[in-house]
């Protein structure tokens, strides 16, 4: 008994999918079900954890701040009543 439907249900409910679908469209249905589940594990394996992260330079590190800076002042009106 699984959550209130006990094996005779299931039984019955497999009957009645397999005439109304048949066995080879259930067969396509569950080789395309496996190889989308294959290839989304393989998506999750394929992840690149072990790749070293991009290395930024001293002189990018500096150089992004007055940048951002620059452009923060552009943004801001001159006169802040206006």
């Amino acid at each position: 008994m699984i959550g209130g439907i006990s094996v005779t249900q299931l039984l019955i409910l497999l009957v009645i999918v397999m005439l109304v679908f048949g066995t080879k469209r259930l067969r396509n249905i569950g080789s395309d079900l496996g190889s989308a589940v294959k290839g989304f594990r393989k998506g999750i394996e394929d992840e690149p954890e072990n790749e070293e992260p991009e290395k930024i330079t001293t002189e990018e590190k500096t150089a992004a701040p007055a940048e951002e800076k620059e452009k923060a002042t552009a943004k801001r009106p001159s006169n802040p009543d206006v």
